[in-house]
Order: C-alpha cells, then sequence, then structure tokens
C-alpha cells in the first residue's frame, strides 16, 4: 500500500521550498525533491509518524511519540539536508 502524503508534510515541504511525492523507492514514504532534483527518500512506510499518530491516536499519544522519536534519532536529525533532518521536518 502506497504512503498518503498528509496536509501537514506538505505544508512544512512548503515551508522549505522544497517539493514532496510518494516515493519511489520500497519501503520508503516521500521522496524530497527541489528544483526537480531528488534531495532524499525518507520515511519508513513500516512505521507511523506525526501527523498519522494524530488522526489515529489522538494529539496527546502524537506529542509523545514524537517526544520519543526526537530521543531516538537526536544524532542523525540535527545535520541539515540528510535524510534524517527531512524525517525530522517533514513527517515529525
Amino acid at each position: 500500500m502506497k504512503y498518503s502524503i498528509t496536509d501537514y508534510t506538505y505544508n512544512q515541504a512548503k515551508k522549505l521550498g522544497v517539493e514532496v511525492r510518494p516515493s519511489t523507492r520500497m519501503n520508503k514514504k516521500i521522496d524530497v525533491f527541489k528544483n526537480g532534483e531528488l534531495l532524499a527518500s525518507v520515511g519508513d512506510t513500516r512505521y507511523s509518524d506525526y501527523p498519522h499518530y494524530i488522526k489515529e491516536k489522538g494529539l496527546d499519544y502524537a506529542n509523545e511519540r514524537r517526544r520519543l522519536y526526537n530521543i531516538r534519532h537526536q544524532k542523525d536529525r540535527k545535520k541539515i539536508g540528510t535524510a534524517g533532518w527531512w524525517a525530522s521536518v517533514l513527517l515529525w
């Protein structure tokens, strides 16, 4: 099943000046593009993310999952331009 990109992710991408599309890579949620150039493929379709947790389980649960995600991915989400950073700013 293809990942359904949320309005949250589209809005985050717009703020950052990039375009997001469903990923063509297996088990990836989205591909991030700037000026038609692929920057990264991010998110694993086997796991949920912030906007989907909000929809499925509510804001309090989603905020707790976001807090735990940030702890778990502390190192890979800080370097701007990496796949971890894109996942952090677009999906979380």
